[in-house]
């Protein structure tokens, strides 16, 4: 099953299905073994943490990724991750030098004597009171290779040791940089081969200089290009024979616009991201974030309607 929808539903939907239902559904399904999760903010009177620890006293395997530096939550995640722990989960700090800003959820259910991954990657927090002021995309499937990949960074987070490679996500650091540049390359080329080539993007922030060069060679060699970026852009539209092909929005509404999503046309095969990750180097270079590749129809469609 693969989910989505128009973030201002959005936020609705997975306060009520993630926060809510799938953990506390999880956490009681006698089929399901083992629930990993990622918490970077979580809500004062958080449901996701009580699913955490329901599942963990109806003897289910529970690890969480708690984030001790998420800024101005520093003590909050201190204190749950004592919570947890002395209710039996397992907490994991991850990598001392990478800040782990992902969004994933894991679950393993038992369905026909065969062992079913269910993955849920997100570009928001889980989070009750973010999940109704802030827009933002998630998916939720059982597409068996994108959840073994979730599950792999889940292992790199605990094992940063060893070697991981991934075909689907883009996981910062080890991979999100040169694939966001040879997509982006792949866009020059084919603007030089004279064949329709275009980027969209949205983000919070967009100051690495590495991929700021590469838009601006992009839109010099007539990409066209569309961003919608909230906050922080160090990239400066409508430069002629710089960024005359570039055009930079930034949208205040009544939800904050938080989801990242990218679009490269790719010769007409578009290639759709969603990704807890900004434009920044810290992001890219410094954190543990995962960008999710959109394969259904219907949902890159839904993104391309909402964008």
């Amino acid at each position: 099953m693969e989910l989505a929808a128009h973030p201002k539903l959005l936020t609705q939907f997975v306060e009520r299905l993630l926060q809510q239902e799938l953990l506390r559904q999880a956490a009681l399904d006698p089929k399901v073994s083992t629930i990993k999760i990622n918490l970077y903010r979580v809500a004062k009177k958080s449901r996701v943490v009580s699913s955490l620890i329901d599942a963990v006293n109806n003897g289910k395997k529970v690890t969480v990724v708690m984030e001790l530096q998420a800024r101005f939550d520093e003590a909050a995640n201190i204190n749950w991750s004592k919570r947890l722990t002395q209710a039996g989960v397992k907490v994991v700090f991850g990598v001392p030098t990478l800040k782990i800003h992902s969004k994933l959820c894991l679950i393993t259910r038992l369905e026909d004597d065969q062992w079913v991954k269910y993955a849920h990657l997100g570009t928001g927090n889980f989070n009750e009171k973010t999940a109704q002021i802030y827009t933002d995309f998630a998916l939720l499937t059982k597409n068996q290779e994108l959840a073994q990949e979730v599950d792999a960074v889940f292992d790199f987070i605990e094992h940063p040791y060893r070697r991981a490679k991934f075909n689907h996500l883009l996981v910062s650091p080890i991979n999100a940089r040169r694939t966001l540049y040879r997509m982006i390359d792949a866009e020059i080329a084919n603007a030089k081969q004279e064949k329709p080539a275009a980027i969209t993007v949205k983000v919070n922030n967009l100051v690495d200089k590495g991929i700021v060069s590469r838009l601006y060679a992009a839109s010099s060699a007539g990409v066209q290009i569309r961003m919608i970026i909230r906050g922080m852009c160090a990239l400066v539209p409508g430069i002629p024979g710089i960024s005359d092909n570039i055009e930079v929005i930034s949208i205040v509404d009544r939800f904050l616009e938080h989801p990242r999503t990218f679009i490269f046309h790719n010769n007409g095969d578009e290639k759709i991201y969603i990704s807890s990750a900004d434009w920044m180097t810290r992001n890219i270079d410094n954190r543990i974030e995962v960008g999710c590749p959109i394969y259904h129809p219907e949902l890159k469609a839904m993104i391309k309607h909402v964008l």
